[in-house]
């Protein structure tokens, strides 16, 4: 039997595929997560073999939740199930280690397969997009995301510089980059070109 977890924030979502799922003769549920921090706890009790989980949750998310998981050097396989096609989301996934990556959208009998891929040691990777990142590969740094994030939600430059423990200089030196790397006018334009492509 292969042993899933799933970890998604919204309950029909999470019964839907709980139910696909357990219709499979070789797959087996062993738990269910609202969230990644309620994953993590529950992947250390329940050791599955593979973890579904949504990109965006409350407190954790799941690329979050499979740096995780890798960084604790847990074995199990991690498959993104999410609404987002959109090409830098796969590329940051594919960087957090994840072995998975599919659209809600998909046919059902995909999820299966691409559960018992990864238990194989394969990946499932949804074509369209997979085709689609190859076309538009994320220009920005990890440390251009990172100061781009926080300067986005409205944090003034000098706190940026303390959340990273930059100087302000590199701060404004990050942000211009990140600027002119998206052809954008000001830090508010970039994060919502980043966002857009799912680089942020």
């Amino acid at each position: 039997m292969i042993r899933v977890l799933l970890a998604e924030d919204q309950s029909m979502v999470l019964g839907a595929l709980a139910a696909l799922l357990e219709l499979e003769p070789d797959v087996e549920v062993v738990a269910r997560a609202r969230d990644g921090r309620e994953a993590l706890r529950l992947v250390e009790e329940t050791s599955p073999d593979v973890v579904l989980t949504d990109i965006e949750m409350p407190g954790m998310g799941g690329l979050d939740l499979a740096v995780e998981l890798r960084r604790r050097a847990n074995p199990a396989r991690v498959v993104i199930v999410t609404t987002f096609a959109r090409s830098g989301f796969l590329q940051r996934a594919l960087a957090a280690g994840v072995a998975g990556y599919l659209l809600k959208d998909s046919p059902a009998e995909r999820l299966a397969d691409a559960v018992r891929r990864v238990h194989a040691g394969l990946r499932a990777i949804d074509p369209e997009l997979a085709a689609a990142t190859w076309d538009e590969p994320d220009p920005l740094t990890e440390r251009e995301r990172q100061v781009l994030r926080l300067a986005a939600d409205g944090m003034p430059t000098a706190g940026v510089a303390a959340e990273l423990h930059l100087s302000e200089g590199t701060v404004r030196n990050y942000l211009s980059e990140a600027i002119g790397k998206l052809g954008a006018a000001n830090r508010v334009e970039a994060a919502r070109i980043a966002r857009g492509k799912g680089w942020l």
